[in-house]
């Protein structure tokens, strides 16, 4: 008897008749693909966690209101400046504050939890708010060792190895399509229904492989992993098998994108996330710093190049600049839809990003 679980592509009896369209954003106004976003909910130096979820409440009011596909949250866990740890109940929230936005997981870290967990918490909120939620999947725990064995409740191994089973779980008990001689079979995910379409999300090759082998849309991480976004792509389309999901391949990419009015200020905003960063590559996180302190911190010549990279990678200035390399980034990477991040603690200097970024594009 077989006791593991593995993903199988996706078949016409594990998903819903629309999940493609669900999938494929449309373009508004004269952007050439699909324009989202994805919110950490950033708690900087001079907020609390609740000023942070608020901000995102906010601008899921907003970015609905000016035409942008969808938002997802992220997972995080011990970090001071990012107050999404929990993906589902942020859903849920924003889902009761707005009506026709797609909202979803950037994502839920599924070696964190057990895919029967999962598979209920989502299909709830499918019951909730059907035809709008995302279930976007990581591989990583997304946090330390210790925090990590905290959430599962596990002394044993931890590693990314079993993901491959615990997918294969999840799409079993949302589908309800175990083998007859699994040991799960006699177990029904409720509610179910509905399937919410399921992203993998990465940073690498292996999520983008088996993304294009089982058929699924495929969310790549280019915002903190740019040196790796074309051999991805390329390896995910190379992978691609068609499914009942989809009949061809779909990708997004995360770009952390900052507008503002003049170059000179975007700069002057992104600085803090820059050095931010910084910190949490030093393993220092922390509540994200002010613009003065990010003005006036010693860089050393090390810490200078990592910033001057992490930079590069950004897409920040005027309204007209940001358009610029978002349409270059797009074409360079052929990607079906783009998924913009501003990590900006203040809401105002938030909202006005994303709402410059919309006129560039004449969604509104």
């Amino acid at each position: 008897m077989d006791t593991n679980a593995t993903p199988e592509r996706a078949e016409a009896g594990s998903a819903t008749a629309d999940q493609a369209d669900q999938i494929k954003g449309v373009a508004r106004g004269d952007s050439p693909v699909p324009l989202s976003v994805l919110d950490l909910s950033t708690v900087g130096a001079q907020h609390s966690p609740s000023d942070a979820l608020s901000t995102t409440t906010e601008l899921a009011r907003s970015v609905e209101a000016w035409g942008f596909q969808r938002m997802w949250v992220a997972e995080h866990h011990g970090m001071p400046g990012i107050a999404s740890s929990a993906p589902a109940v942020v859903i849920a929230h924003l889902a009761a504050h707005t009506s026709t936005l797609r909202l979803g997981s950037g994502g839920v870290m599924l070696p964190n939890h057990a895919p029967l967990v999962v598979a209920e918490q989502f299909g709830t909120l499918e019951a909730l708010h059907p035809g709008r939620i995302d279930l976007g999947i990581g591989r990583a725990p997304g946090t330390d060792q210790a925090t990590a064995r905290a959430l599962r409740r596990t002394t044993g191994p931890l590693s990314a190895d079993d993901f491959p089973q615990q997918l294969g779980e999840l799409m079993a008990f949302l589908g309800d399509d175990f083998p007859i001689d699994h040991p799960y079979a006699a177990i029904q995910s409720v509610p179910n229904g509905p399937v919410p379409p399921i992203w993998l999300l990465g940073s690498s090759g292996f999520s983008a492989q088996l993304a294009g082998a089982l058929g699924l849309p495929f969310a790549f991480a280019h915002h903190f992993s740019a040196q790796n976004t074309l051999p991805a792509l390329d390896l995910y389309r190379q992978s691609f098998q068609p499914s009942a999901v989809l009949d061809e391949p779909y990708a997004l990419i995360g770009v952390q994108a900052v507008a503002a009015d003049t170059d000179e200020e975007a700069l002057d905003i992104i600085r803090p996330v820059a050095l931010s960063m910084l910190r949490l590559r030093r393993g220092m996180p922390g509540k994200q710093p002010t613009r003065q302190e990010a003005r006036e911190y010693a860089y050393t010549e090390l810490e200078q190049s990592f910033v001057d990279s992490w930079l590069a990678d950004a897409v920040y200035g005027s309204p007209e600049k940001v358009r610029a390399e978002l349409d270059e980034l797009r074409e360079r990477t052929g990607v079906q839809e783009l998924m913009l991040t501003a990590n900006v603690p203040d809401r105002d200097t938030k909202l006005h990003s994303f709402e410059l970024v919309a006129k560039a594009y004449r969604m509104i």
